[in-house]
């Protein structure tokens, strides 16, 4: 097997610390989560104002298909548990 190897440090944040203070879609085990993310450690993430998204709908369109917005301002979310991230513009 073939494998890319890089060992130069970029100085660039990657990952889930790269988007603080972005809003975010975490794919998760069970439910899909969305919110500002504003914390990051080794086994948990805190989301600002999170919703649970049971329905994405089309990717792109403005808001979800069905969304509820949890009762609490930060919801934590254990890293385990994602099975994929990426930056929202919901």
């Amino acid at each position: 097997m073939k494998v890319i190897v890089d060992t130069k440090e970029t100085g660039q944040k990657e990952g889930l610390e790269a988007l603080m203070g972005e809003k975010v879609l975490l794919l998760c085990m069970n439910y899909f989560y969305a919110g500002e993310l504003v914390g990051v450690n080794d086994t948990q993430i805190k989301l600002k104002n999170a919703f649970v998204v049971y329905e994405t709908g089309e990717f792109t369109a403005k808001k979800w298909a069905n969304a509820e917005q949890l009762p609490s301002e930060f919801t934590y979310v254990y890293v385990d548990k994602i099975e994929a991230y990426c930056a929202s513009v919901k």
